[in-house]
């Protein structure tokens, strides 16, 4: 396991632990995680922060635009100033690796900052992730995964997509996001696209589900949503369905991005508080 080099702590106390290395794997770029730990005494809850990009783009560096033109305050100093640490997280992108190497990557962040724990000052009982339209879709997988070692005690999915498995079409077209994403060149695209969809997943003991969607949204029905959260109330997991009257995907078109932030991290403070 790789060293955590010392943060640079900014003018307002919060440390900022930059390119964490979470694994290396023979073939394959490094991948890093970024880091802000808020100021102050005790652990710290995590936020794992997963981007979309439909599987095939995006970087732990980028947030969506709506999130992004976020001002005073902006969305990390949001999610710093109600006591969480954030942390930005990278995975391969499918023309690197198929499905569920993207899982994995996710994993293998959350793995190395439960070990780290101790060093970082975070919460290990208090384990978040959010992540928006692909990173959404990894999100609720991690949540879903019962065969993880490292627990996950509360899920935010922005818009993401949930099942795959009416998509043969899609899976089978070169150049299409899920074409790349499960790998459909080759047999064996039904099991696969059932593994990826967190519809599929879901069980009576995964934590408790944020879904945020925008009814307007082209790129990702509502119905994506709509159907994940009745698939988890049906085994009694707690799953609250917000629809974003008037956006787009990523939330274009919200009249107050800036308040869905806030609501994120009221149900956060309610789950993990």
């Amino acid at each position: 396991m790789e060293r955590i080099r010392a943060p640079f702590v900014d003018a307002d106390g919060v440390a900022h632990y930059r390119n964490i290395t979470v694994s290396r794997i023979q073939g394959f770029r490094p991948l890093h995680t970024d880091l802000r730990v808020p100021p102050g005494e005790g652990r710290r809850p995590l936020v794992a922060f997963l981007h979309g990009g439909a599987f095939w783009s995006g970087s732990r560096v980028d947030l969506p635009d709506p999130l992004d033109a976020l001002e005073s305050p902006g969305f990390y100093e949001r999610v710093l100033a109600r006591g969480y640490a954030v942390a930005d997280v990278d995975y391969r992108l499918s023309g690197e690796a198929a499905f569920p190497a993207q899982l994995e990557d996710v994993e293998s962040t959350l793995r190395r900052l439960r070990a780290g724990a101790d060093e970082l000052g975070l919460d290990v009982g208090r384990f978040a992730v959010w992540g928006e339209s692909a990173g959404g879709t990894l999100a609720a997988l991690a949540g879903l995964d019962k065969g993880s070692d490292v627990p996950i005690h509360a899920v935010v999915d922005w818009y993401a997509p949930t099942d795959f498995t009416g998509r043969v079409g899609d899976a089978r077209r070169p150049g299409h996001p899920i074409y790349e994403l499960l790998d459909g060149a080759t047999p064996g695209y039904p099991d696969r696209a059932r593994a990826a969809s967190p519809v599929h997943q879901v069980h009576a003991a995964a934590p408790p589900f944020l879904l945020m969607h925008g009814v307007a949204d082209s790129g990702v029905p509502y119905s994506e949503s709509e159907n994940l959260a009745a698939a988890l109330r049906a085994v009694g997991v707690r799953a609250d369905l917000v629809p974003v009257e008037g956006a787009g995907h990523v939330m274009e078109g919200a009249s107050d991005v800036g308040g869905l932030v806030d609501r994120v991290l009221d149900f956060l403070d309610d789950v993990l508080r």
